[in-house]
């Protein structure tokens, strides 16, 4: 089995670098057509709402070997290539969402600790025409115009640089929305920052209920 054996490295080589109005790409069919009824069936059965990270999430079977994939040095080096900065260096943060809040989404650029962040869709469909679909944004208040409209099914894929005006966001939508995050961090600091951040967000909903 080759080292990146679920991820569909032709497609994320072939997708288009787009630069305006920032840096990204999107793609489709990033999984492999033989690893999704796995990957689907060995998706956490997550009950929170909210991003996890891996470190609270038991995983298993080959949605593991996916995260495993993604975390890798290999696919960070063919990542970076495509949008020119070294990725290898950089820490990895991974998260994981299953359920999505009314109050997610809010038009963000996230922040200056990101060189890099990658979303991977597994959703079998989606019928929302509008809500949570991500969107690239041309400034912090507006989801129309866009530049693109992200679909989040199963294997699409889209990545950006941060940047000041890395503008994205999608329309608030409530339920489940299966989601995997790869943020590749500045330097290890940030990286136990923010496991540390989203470990008390966590707790705080689980008294809260928010």
């Amino acid at each position: 089995m080759s080292e990146l054996s679920i991820l569909n490295i032709d497609a994320v080589r072939a997708a288009p670098l787009s630069h305006e109005p920032y840096r990204y790409a999107l793609a489709d069919g990033v999984l492999k057509d033989e690893a999704i009824a796995e990957i689907r069936r060995d998706f956490p059965d997550i009950a929170k709402p909210g991003y996890l990270t891996v470190d609270e999430v038991a995983l298993k079977g080959r949605f593991k070997a996916l995260i495993d994939e993604l975390e890798s040095d290999a696919f960070s080096k063919i990542l970076g290539d495509k949008f020119g900065v070294d990725l290898v260096s950089c820490p990895r943060l991974t998260t994981i969402m299953k359920r999505s809040q009314p109050k997610y989404g809010s038009i963000h650029t996230d922040g200056p600790s990101k060189v890099l962040t990658l979303l991977v869709y597994m959703n079998d469909a989606w019928d929302a025409p509008t809500a949570g679909r991500l969107r690239v944004l041309y400034d912090g208040q507006n989801y129309a115009p866009f530049a693109v409209e992200v679909p989040p099914t199963m294997g699409t894929m889209f990545a950006f640089l941060r940047a000041d005006n890395s503008w994205h966001g999608h329309e608030p939508f409530e339920g489940e929305r299966r989601v995997v995050q790869v943020a590749w961090l500045k330097d290890a600091a940030e990286l136990e920052r923010k496991k540390k951040r989203n470990r008390t967000a966590q707790f705080l909903k689980g008294i809260f209920g928010r």
